[in-house]
């Protein structure tokens, strides 16, 4: 955007292993296998709906459907995979079921928030223990920690295995089927880092029982004597929701305005069911960069509260929430992790993710009727991409140190 004012064992056999051992379990896997507890399932689930026109999808290999089924059937006998994301409890609950239900296979869940995992994930490996298949994550911890900020080891960027040669999914691999026309990965080589949420974000709310939403017309209405004390935002000198919207406002308005909107005007918390509270109650009417789940929830309980769909000086940005896959080099069930992968970006595996953890899918064919209409990016409209690989790895964390500074705090 114009207006910025600021832009400035060894692994070298693992990816072959990763890919080697995918392929051979699929060459030699029959199509009925035995489950962990000894039943035989009747056949390799069929696959997700596919694209009506599987001939004109650009890579998809002419045998498709019967390595789908080999594919199926070794991530049987794996029996297993372990995944790691959200903590939302209707993810936990919820994913494992659906993918048990439709292949067979158990899901280890661990709900946990990125950084979180992600920095337990390190430890774990640094002493040799390898016990993740893939993740779901946002952007912080996925580019900093999982894929090491880029870099790549003997085809092993970070934690990360190429998953672009991973999709065999019609309906993954068709271009037709993405809001934006393509298959969105993030990384600069576009094969690691693959993106399946986008949604428009500068959450902005108002409890209007205390303040009229028309009253506030502009970013600057936010600095009124009137609303001193009355604004709560989640802490943007910490890795989480605030840190985007923190950084679009400096880009836009500068070092004197995030210091009096985050270090005068605004009561900074770190407990996203706190500011949806607070907000609900009226005492910080106005609340900044709330998580998408509790604005839900808490639009749904008080109906007073609504949301601002954007001020004319700042119509928003786009950010992508827990809408990251990646997989794991040394996955120990590599097959499941292949399926898993596949499966969380079709159709099915997309809406089940969107419906529960509140984050807007990047495909044009799942239901989005319970979401409203502002979500939705506008097309013609610039928006800064608060996921774009260049922006989370330079620019915000300049934009994050320079808050720190500006005011005075230490982030954690």
């Amino acid at each position: 955007m114009s207006s910025y004012r600021w832009l400035s064992l060894p692994l070298g056999t693992w990816v072959p292993a990763f890919v080697a051992a995918v392929l051979v379990l699929q060459a030699c896997a029959p199509t009925r296998q035995e489950s962990a507890g000894g039943a035989q399932p009747a056949s390799a689930p069929a696959a997700p709906a596919t694209a009506s026109n599987v001939a004109a999808v650009p890579g998809l290999p002419a045998d498709w459907e019967q390595q789908w089924s080999a594919l199926v059937a070794a991530a049987q006998r794996e029996g297993t995979v372990v995944v790691y994301g959200p903590p939302t409890p209707e993810v936990r609950a919820r994913l494992p079921e659906a993918f048990k239900k439709r292949f067979g296979i158990d899901m280890e869940y661990n709900g946990l928030e990125g950084g979180a995992y992600s920095a337990r994930l390190a430890s774990e490996r640094a002493a040799g223990v390898y016990a993740a298949d893939a993740a779901i994550n946002g952007s912080d911890s996925m580019y900093r920690i999982l894929a090491a900020e880029g870099k790549i080891t003997d085809g092993v960027m970070g934690m990360l295995v190429p998953l672009r040669p991973l999709l065999i999914l019609p309906e993954v691999l068709d271009a037709s089927k993405y809001r934006n026309g393509k298959l969105w990965f993030m990384d600069p080589q576009e094969q690691y880092i693959l993106r399946i949420a986008n949604y428009w974000n500068t959450p902005l709310l108002v409890n209007s029982q205390y303040v009229q939403p028309a009253l506030l017309t502009s970013w600057q209405d936010l600095l009124k004597p009137d609303y001193r004390g009355k604004i709560v935002s989640y802490d943007p000198t910490i890795a989480g929701a605030a840190v985007g919207q923190a950084a679009y406002l400096y880009g836009l308005f500068g070092d004197d305005y995030v210091r009096q909107l985050y270090g005068t005007q605004a009561f900074l918390s770190r407990d996203h069911r706190q500011s949806a509270d607070l907000l609900a109650r009226g005492s910080h009417p106005i609340s900044i960069a709330l998580q998408s789940q509790e604005s839900d929830r808490i639009m749904k309980e008080v109906p007073s509260i609504v949301m601002i769909p954007g001020l004319p000086d700042g119509p928003g940005y786009t950010a992508g929430g827990y809408g990251l896959v990646g997989v794991f080099d040394r996955a120990p069930h590599p097959n499941a992790a292949r399926l898993f992968a596949n499966w969380i970006a079709s159709r099915e595996g997309s809406q089940l993710l969107q419906d529960t953890n509140r984050e807007l899918s990047t495909r044009n064919d799942v239901d989005v009727s319970t979401f409203r209409d502002s979500d939705a990016p506008k097309p013609g409209v610039d928006y800064l991409d608060s996921y774009g690989w260049d922006f989370v790895l330079q620019k915000r964390v300049k934009a994050q140190a320079d808050l720190r500074e500006i005011l005075g705090r230490r982030g954690s």
